[in-house]
């Protein structure tokens, strides 16, 4: 079942603001986790990890950032040409 546009809009807001913040919280306690418990890492294993988590949320997110930042498929091409045709409002 594919998201619709606004849907997959709607989500990638929801990831960004609730679920990201989250996914930081989560990664930095079990990093934290693992030093009390096996002591200390080198910093630059420490910064590979924080590497390696920052980009490991997106694997999955991946389908429903596609496309969010370009206009909408299935908006007819008659409303987007006009928008396209109206002078500028910014004087």
């Amino acid at each position: 079942m594919a998201l619709s546009y606004r849907a997959r809009r709607r989500l990638s807001l929801l990831v960004l603001l609730v679920g990201l913040p989250l996914y930081i919280i989560v990664a930095v306690t079990v990093i934290n986790w693992l030093d009390a418990r096996f002591g200390r890492q080198p910093v630059w294993i420490e910064v590979v990890v924080y590497v390696v988590l920052g980009f490991l949320w997106m694997v999955p997110c991946r389908p429903i950032f596609r496309g969010v930042g370009q206009p909408d498929p299935a908006a007819s091409d008659d409303a987007s040409a006009s928008a396209e045709a109206r002078p500028d409002d910014r004087g």
